[in-house]
């Protein structure tokens, strides 16, 4: 069995974030990078976990990115891919960067794609099932549970008001979220290893991206807050209906 695992680059989440060129670019300075987190805690993790019961698994990466994205490529090889596919280009369309996989995709026959439920950069959810479609295969979204026997696979996802599972016959795509896996740290081995697995960088397909950004606001700075003494309702009911508009 082939899993192919789509990765992306993102801050870290206590890099401060800031624009420039009057706030039509992100300003990349200072900024620590790291695997998406849903990518690499639950798709990843899921991944190894898979490969870990049935050794004849090969378990790929595949990322859209320059070369700053190697670092990460190099993190998710220590933690256990068996190689990696870079396509170098960089943009923040989902479809140009779902399709971009799925030509890499199809070269490669791949019974299982995951991917992570979102990115917490742009918060996008829609690459998975992008992929799905460009791929003609079924998709799973969310899912929180993942196990594979023979040629099916059972997934449980969460749904309004409980959890829904799904079979489904592979190929498929699925996104994961929380509850699919756990988070691991590279070994000293694995990161030894890493240095000599394959990183095999394509260039992209000729696809049209269907979005640009064209610009960055930060959210407007949070209010003080202010504290209301516990036995003075008058002021902390002004203060809901008057300023906070809640009532």
């Amino acid at each position: 069995m082939k899993i192919l695992v789509c990765i992306s680059k993102t801050p870290d989440t206590t890099s401060k974030i800031s624009f420039k060129d009057g706030n039509t670019k992100f300003d990349e300075s200072g900024v620590q990078w790291i695997i998406n987190p849903y990518d690499e805690w639950y798709a990843f993790v899921r991944a190894i976990e898979l490969k870990e019961k049935d050794t004849s698994v090969a378990l790929h990466i595949i990322t859209v990115g320059g070369a700053d994205c190697d670092p990460i490529i190099r993190k998710a090889l220590a933690l256990g891919g068996d190689e990696a596919i870079r396509v170098n280009a960089e943009s923040s369309d989902s479809y140009y960067i779902a399709a971009q996989i799925s030509e890499v995709a199809k070269q490669g026959a791949y019974d299982l794609i995951f991917t992570g439920k979102e990115t917490i950069d742009y918060n996008g959810s829609s690459i998975g099932g992008m992929i799905a479609e460009l791929l003609d295969m079924p998709y799973v979204s969310l899912a929180t549970k993942f196990d594979i026997g023979g040629n099916t696979a059972t997934v449980s996802r969460e749904i309004e008001g409980g959890e829904e599972v799904c079979e489904v016959a592979l190929p498929v795509v699925v996104s994961c979220q929380k509850g699919v896996a756990e988070q691991r740290i590279p070994n000293m081995r694995g990161i030894m290893s890493a240095r000599t697995k394959p990183l095999k960088v394509v260039e992209p397909a000729a696809i049209n991206a269907l979005t640009t950004v064209s610009n960055y606001e930060l959210p407007p700075a949070k209010a003080g807050v202010k504290l209301v003494a516990p036995d003075n309702v008058a002021e902390l009911v002004r203060l809901l209906h008057e300023e906070a508009k809640a009532i």
